[in-house]
């Protein structure tokens, strides 16, 4: 039985593209050729609650008892803070192992730079990482305005919006679901919607029995997109995939915070599977909002200049920008990231609490490189609260960029990265 576990594990390494063996705690041979010099990491903020009392609409959606939440709407739980106190810890370690900081570092304002946006959610979760990343470092966690305010740091707003960007916008989502554009996009993920509905037990909800007109959107394959300056993407009410967002994201969030999974399925039992089917709604929901190239290089613009600024910031070492999934979704897209899954996760592009990491190195040639990996939490360590360390890390998966190639080493060169965020930059620029 040991032999066949043991070449078991082998095979598993073997297929497993380079997942978890990105920014990992690096072989002496890798630290003895490259020295990191720098990490930006561009964060999801981690567990909050949703809007789901018996007066709103998921509150009316089903019959059953939403998880009495640790916190107030949009908040973060304290399983969320828990849980990204235990990521500071493991960004700890990393940064102590490669050799970034010394043991109890105390940093100043030109090496370590923390900024959130200036909701509590985002504010909350900064406050946590850094408590466990530098605990007697005093980290100063920086926000734009008293909570709870969108920074347009973070704000995925449109910027610009004319009759030849929507075109250009539309084209590029409706290609998302092939001949029959939106409609094809909501019928692909028609069977995740039956799974949502049937948990939610829909036809004995209070909304079922009131003939609520809302009952009908679930039912509304013709989702109908807004553009409008200076505010975020969004869909118009009525339609399948705006409504069942909301009770995939609740019920995920729920999935995360009760332990018991039946109770968090409202008696229903589940599979692992099941549960992918219905976060995928809220991962489709993503995509038609965020990751059309044109709307990307549009909303996440602000992002991708700090960011690109953090990377030539001369005495910088570290930067945690803290923000939400349309922020990860967007600026991956405006950079040119292959599409990807991750494994171990139900949320397949950006997990709740995820971390777009981006590191920078200088080789023996004096030149620099970079690696680019997403470091999240895997199913089984969010819902069981796993302590991490370097023996029991997160789950670290690499990112493409694609027509860039990697050295030897599996490291971009920093030139061809920052050429990258020239050219995102560029995009914006040409939106017209």
């Amino acid at each position: 039985m040991k032999r066949i576990l043991v070449a078991g594990a082998l095979i598993l390494a073997f297929f497993l593209p380079q997942t978890c063996f990105g920014q990992k705690q690096r072989s002496q041979e890798f630290k003895d050729k490259y020295k990191l010099k720098e990490a930006v990491v561009l964060s999801r903020h981690n567990i909050r609650s949703p809007l789901s009392d018996s007066k709103s609409d998921l509150g009316q959606m089903t019959p059953h008892e939403w998880t009495k939440w640790t916190a107030p709407k949009s908040e973060l739980t304290l399983r969320g803070g828990v849980l990204e106190t235990q990521m500071g810890q493991y960004f700890r370690k990393w940064a102590e192992d490669a050799g970034l900081f010394p043991v109890n570092h105390t940093p100043d304002a030109d090496d370590v730079n923390v900024i959130a946006n200036s909701m509590q959610r985002c504010i909350a979760t900064a406050r946590y990482f850094t408590s466990g990343f530098m605990p007697v470092g005093g980290i100063t966690v920086n926000h734009r305005y008293m909570p709870s305010k969108m920074d347009p740091l973070f704000n995925p707003q449109l910027t610009k919006v004319s009759p030849e960007f929507i075109a250009t916008a539309m084209e590029q989502i409706k290609a998302m679901g092939g001949k029959k554009g939106i409609r094809g996009i909501n019928e692909a993920i028609a069977p995740d919607y039956a799974v949502i509905t049937d948990i939610l037990d829909v036809d004995e909800s209070p909304m079922a029995k009131t003939k609520n007109p809302k009952l009908d959107a679930l039912k509304n394959y013709d989702t109908e997109l807004l553009w409008e300056l200076y505010q975020e993407p969004r869909l118009k009410s009525g339609s399948a995939l705006k409504e069942l967002n909301s009770a995939s994201d609740a019920l995920i969030l729920q999935y995360y915070e009760q332990p018991d999974t039946v109770k968090a399925a409202f008696g229903h039992k589940l599979t692992r599977k099941d549960w992918e089917k219905i976060a995928h709604v809220k991962d489709t929901y993503q995509d038609v909002l965020f990751t059309a190239p044109i709307v990307a290089s549009n909303v996440a613009h602000p992002l991708i200049q700090y960011i690109y600024d953090e990377l030539r910031s001369p005495a910088r070492k570290f930067t945690f920008l803290v923000g939400h999934d349309s922020n990860l979704s967007s600026v991956a897209t405006a950079l040119g990231v292959e599409n990807y899954e991750l494994p171990n996760a139900i949320e397949k592009k950006t997990p709740i609490g995820s971390k777009i990491v981006i590191e920078k190195f200088v080789g023996p040639d004096g030149k620099e490189y970079a690696d680019i990996n997403i470091v999240y939490q895997s199913v089984d360590q969010l819902r069981n609260m796993e302590l991490l360390d370097l023996d029991n890390p997160p789950m670290i998966y690499p990112l493409t960029l694609s027509g860039l190639q990697k050295n030897a080493d599996g490291l971009y060169s920093m030139e061809d990265v920052n050429q990258r965020f020239e050219q995102a930059l560029r995009d914006y620029e040409n939106i017209k």
